[in-house]
């Protein structure tokens, strides 16, 4: 069996993005004297949702992609997913930190997030049904 190797490095990138997500919480939990929750604070909110948002999505994705490239799909395509996963949470907490309302960093981080999702979902299914799944 293949060791995920490509699928390990983006973990590895996204969680130093993770930490440093968490870190904002809590830097803002300092800042605005909040010890739980969001205390009404839009600060705070943008905060925790982006950090939230983030664990709503990596871990779904980073599974799929160790699962397909441990089956033996081509490392390009865990690159090329690998590549949307990290561009689009990058945006996506850029532009949630920002405001919360619609904004094009926020749209595309999202979009790039999808489609890591989608990629990671078609590679695992394929590398099931390649490998005998069925």
């Amino acid at each position: 069996m293949h060791v995920p190797a490509v699928a390990a490095l983006y973990a590895g990138m996204l969680g130093a993005l993770g930490l440093f997500l968490a870190a904002r919480v809590i830097a803002g939990r300092v800042k605005h004297a909040v010890e739980i929750g969001d205390a009404g604070n839009e600060d705070m909110t943008l905060r925790i949702r982006a950090f939230g948002n983030f664990v709503e999505y990596v871990p779904l994705v980073l599974v799929l992609l160790a699962l397909a490239e441990g089956a033996g799909v081509p490392r390009w395509a865990i690159h090329a997913a690998g590549v949307a996963l990290v561009a689009g949470r990058v945006l996506h907490a850029w532009g949630l930190s920002r405001t919360r309302k619609f904004n094009a960093l926020r749209f595309a981080g999202t979009n790039l997030t999808f489609a890591a999702l989608l990629g990671g979902t078609a590679a695992a299914v394929w590398a099931a049904l390649r490998n005998g799944a069925l």
